[in-house]
């Protein structure tokens, strides 16, 4: 195959391929996030009507609320709670199907099935499994009659959330490690044994060392990624209760919005939230990934 059967003919067909795509991510990203920035200078009248020019006077007015320190405040336990296991039982999982112990062939497929379901369906389903009546749990109900009632504990209602966060989570992560410890070459692995290493020494000196490309790639997807997909968990599983226990920034961002109509308020701590994320980014890059090496 000649080099110029891979060269566009028309230098405008590339840009007709990826303007459906560009078009979507500004329609549905870019623009909300400009309107957010607007509004979060303005008094908006949640029915239209026009606006008004306050400044900084929504900022001060979200850094004065308690309950906005309080729904940052379990965002960030969310953010290292969720993120954290939604790496860590992916990587366990992973090393065990790479020394393909028994059925590590079909569990690869079988954990890669929750990719392609909703994270609402996610929520439903374990608001399910998790209800203290009819639930895998609500046998101990039984033994010790409330031990166990997301509805009323807000312990039990975490549990439930984070459980379903990280179970959503672990197919994309899985796939991701996978493939970096399946990259290692196997001679690596056989010097460390010939060397008198054990199962447990090749894990930390051996394979986590080599696949931290994929380590950083993931745990910096999972900190963004837990700020927006636990919205779909909060509002099937919990509501964010019991008593606001469950209310992260972006449920409450939610509330505001669309049950309070504080169009203005919304709009600044969404804005408030995205520099958060941005930070959070910057931080994992600024710590972690200079210190990560590409080459093998």
């Amino acid at each position: 195959m000649s080099s110029e059967s891979s060269v566009f003919s028309n230098r405008w067909l590339p840009a007709l391929l990826v303007a459906p795509l560009v078009l979507l991510v500004m329609l549905f990203f870019y623009v909300p996030i400009f309107q957010a920035f607007y509004w979060s200078f303005f008094l908006e009248r949640p029915f239209g009507g026009g606006s008004e020019f306050v400044g900084w006077d929504n900022f001060l007015r979200v850094f004065a609320d308690p309950e906005f320190w309080k729904a940052s405040w379990r965002t960030l336990i969310f953010m290292a709670i969720g993120s954290s296991l939604s790496v860590l039982v992916p990587l366990i999982l992973a090393i065990a199907a790479d020394r393909k112990i028994r059925l590590s062939l079909p569990a690869r497929n079988v954990l890669v099935w929750p990719k392609g379901i909703a994270g609402v369906s996610i929520g439903l389903v374990f608001s399910f499994i998790f209800n203290p009546f009819v639930g895998v749990l609500a046998p101990l109900n039984s033994l010790v009659p409330g031990i166990w009632n997301p509805n009323f504990d807000g312990f039990d209602a975490w549990v439930a959330l984070i459980a379903a966060h990280v179970w959503g989570g672990i197919p994309f992560n899985f796939v991701v490690l996978l493939a970096g410890l399946r990259a290692v070459p196997h001679t690596i692995y056989q010097a460390a044994a010939m060397d008198g290493a054990g199962p447990w020494r090749r894990i930390f000196d051996v394979q986590l060392p080599l696949i931290m490309p994929q380590l950083f790639v993931t745990l910096l997807l999972e900190f963004t990624e837990s700020v927006t997909s636990a919205f779909s968990l909060i509002d099937t599983i919990t509501k964010g209760g019991p008593g606001g226990a469950t209310t992260l920034l972006v449920y409450k961002i939610f509330q505001d919005g669309f049950s309070s109509y504080d169009l203005s308020g919304a709009s600044t701590q969404t804005a408030i939230l995205m520099v958060f994320v941005l930070a959070i980014a910057t931080a994992q890059f600024a710590l972690l990934g200079r210190r990560i090496s590409y080459e093998r």
